[in-house]
């Protein structure tokens, strides 16, 4: 049987996932590596080898992300197309959490926000905050430089010796606001810090960003579920931050198993669709 393969290629990673046309799927893999060619030349390579498939069976390749632009209309004599990467996002994200109208949130270097439904899927706005913002702080304030070692140390870090909360500024609960809830980030920096400390304000200040950016885009839209995908959304302590905001606001944050092959998967499945299998 064919099959259709979706790549999204990213500055140095490179996510795949490929179907067979009916829909099924075969299998995903990721590849590191210097430029964004090297990455999707890697990854289609390994795909092709874990999964016992050989390249005359490939219909098929759907491009999307920042280094998709480097390639042509083949790869390795197979056609390849793009596909809009905010489609693919919003796409994958809705057959990943199996949900049918969401708002879409893809943490990648920046954060991007889509709308998906039936109706169609649109790309709403985004945010500069995201992994680089992450690497870059923590690069500078406790000199980690990769998401590894940044999880690794924020896992025993303080957030009471780095953020300012409710109760450090008022003896009662403010309106909504209760004790816990952040009045600022990084507003306390009491003596004493450690990069630990340091790495774990500055993932709870980039995930609070991104949950209440995700909540005002809601209210506008009166949406109820958020899907969290990209790579990012595998950190951790994002499920536990965003549960505080769930808390306080009243919609539901998704992070739906394999989250970070979200665009890859709607890549894949953008062409499926449109060659006769319904949604």
């Amino acid at each position: 049987m064919n099959v259709i393969i979706g790549i999204d290629v990213g500055g140095s990673t490179t996510k795949i996932v490929g179907y067979y046309e009916n829909g099924k799927l075969i299998g995903r893999a990721q590849v590191e590596a210097a430029d964004p060619q090297t990455s999707a030349y890697g990854a289609l390579g390994k795909f092709i080898n874990e999964n016992k498939l050989n390249l005359k069976q490939v219909k098929q390749i759907v491009l999307t992300g920042v280094g998709a632009a480097q390639f042509n209309k083949e790869i390795y004599g197979i056609p390849a197309c793009h596909v809009d990467e905010f489609q693919a996002i919003g796409l994958g994200g809705l057959a990943l959490s199996k949900k049918k109208d969401a708002l879409v949130i893809s943490m990648g270097t920046g954060t991007a926000f889509v709308r998906a439904c039936k109706s169609g899927i649109k790309h709403i706005g985004g945010s500069g905050v995201g992994g680089g913002t992450v690497l870059g702080l923590c690069g500078v304030l406790c000199n980690a430089r990769s998401f590894d070692t940044v999880v690794e140390m924020a896992h025993n870090g303080d957030l009471r010796k780095v953020d300012l909360n409710i109760a450090d500024i008022s003896p009662k609960d403010i309106s909504t606001l209760t004790a816990e809830v952040t009045a600022s980030n990084f507003g306390k920096m009491a003596d004493g810090l450690t990069g630990e400390d340091l790495a774990r304000g500055v993932l709870n200040m980039v995930f609070q960003t991104i949950g209440m950016l995700a909540v005002f885009a809601c209210r506008n839209d009166n949406i109820k579920d958020v899907v969290v995908t990209g790579t990012l959304s595998r950190v951790p302590c994002a499920k536990t931050l965003f549960q505080q905001v769930e808390r306080m606001y009243k919609i539901k944050f998704i992070i739906p198993q394999h989250s970070i092959y979200a665009t890859a998967t709607g890549a894949a499945l953008s062409y499926i669709y449109k060659h006769g299998k319904t949604k």
